[in-house]
């Protein structure tokens, strides 16, 4: 069934939370000492009728501009362009599943793929040019592929005005800083705010968090859940979880990731943290330049799934000494990762304690955003 909504109303099978009575009152989030008002969060009629149907089976308000499906061609259509059928199968069983996602990849890295030969990639890659363009565009063009990026409340005023309306599709935003700095009660809230429909400022979606320090509390999103007047149950429903211990398995995760965003409408990655493993797993200097290498591509392979599933992706990473650093620097630490982790990452984010329970966020690097702290978030 498709209603209508501010717009273009897409019915998409996705469970979403049914909504209880929002009260135009104050929320107290205890974890970020914040008060939330909730009176913007109040809903049209229209709307209420669209989230009163069964709570199995609900509709999301998709954006009017762009459909995700819109955002990548799957990997099947190659056959329409003359590729092979059991071609195709040994592309979907490599982990790609777009188009979009095959342009992404080296010729090397395809005729890698058991049964594939240079002969077919070269095949495959020209069909695969004729559904996609990768091709350069006008910065008009540009600027219309932007529309499609959705950004997602972080449950605090303060902080999305300092982001520019919460954590955006299409990027990586990393949050480094201390223990109990923020960053994983931030992961959490996110796991509730990215199902909440655009109208309250959330992503209409389903969430996959990879948890490599055992931090991940599925309690702490029922209250979470209740605090935004959701059905805690439906919200846990929408959320896919893995627990990774070594940095291979948090690889193979990443590579399973494709075939679920390709079918089902998911909208934020978490991965919290994405250097734990790495640390653990690669000692010394003697192996620094292997673990280097290896962060690189997991790098890589997750700018390519925000990019090619358009989904906001959130991850939390730890802090070092900075040996350089001083009794003349304010805070001799820094991120880990080093320069490998901070070109990947599109927006960087500095957590830090406050007075008490205060939480302060700075801009630390953004293409898009001025230096700036959210404190009190």
């Amino acid at each position: 069934m498709i209603s209508k909504f501010n717009g273009i109303l897409r019915a998409v099978q996705f469970r979403l939370p049914p909504y209880k009575t929002l009260r135009s009152s104050t929320l107290i989030l205890s974890s970020f000492g914040l008060s939330l008002s909730l009176s913007r969060f109040k809903r049209k009629p229209k709307m209420l009728s669209a989230l009163k149907s069964e709570e199995a089976s609900m509709q999301l308000v998709e954006r009017e501009e762009i459909e995700d499906d819109e955002l990548f061609e799957a990997i099947d259509k190659l056959i329409a362009q003359g590729i092979n059928a059991g071609d195709v199968k040994k592309l979907q069983d490599a982990g790609i599943h777009t188009c979009n996602g095959l342009m992404m990849h080296t010729k090397k890295n395809l005729t890698g793929i058991k049964g594939l030969s240079e002969a077919k990639v070269d095949k495959i890659c020209e069909a695969a040019e004729k559904i996609v363009n990768f091709g350069y565009m006008t910065g008009s063009d540009a600027l219309l592929k932007r529309k499609s990026v959705v950004r997602i409340t972080t449950g605090s005023q303060a902080l999305d005005d300092l982001l520019g309306g919460g954590i955006e599709t299409a990027a990586i935003t990393e949050a480094f800083g201390e223990f109990r700095s923020g960053k994983t009660q931030l992961a959490h809230t996110l796991c509730v705010t990215t199902q909440l429909p655009t109208s309250m400022k959330g992503g209409n979606g389903k969430v996959a968090y990879i948890d490599t320090e055992g931090t991940f509390r599925p309690d702490r999103i029922v209250q979470i859940a209740e605090r935004f007047g959701m059905d805690p149950g439906a919200v846990l429903d929408n959320i896919i979880y893995a627990r990774a211990y070594t940095y291979e398995h948090q690889h193979n995760l990443l590579l399973g990731l494709a075939a679920k965003m390709s079918e089902e409408p998911f909208k934020i990655l978490i991965v919290d943290s994405i250097i734990a493993l790495f640390r653990v797993d690669f000692t010394g200097r003697g192996e620094l330049a292997d673990r280097q290498q290896k962060l690189a591509q997991m790098l890589s392979r997750i700018i390519k799934i925000a990019e090619e599933f358009n989904v906001a992706v959130y991850m939390t990473n730890q802090v070092i000494s900075d040996p350089g650093g001083g009794m003349f620097i304010s805070d001799p630490k820094k991120p880990a990762g080093g320069h490998v982790l901070a070109h990947a990452v599109t927006i960087r984010l500095s957590f830090r304690k406050g007075k008490g329970e205060q939480r302060v966020c700075k801009v630390f690097d953004a293409p898009n955003l001025p230096e700036g702290e959210a404190i009190s978030f």
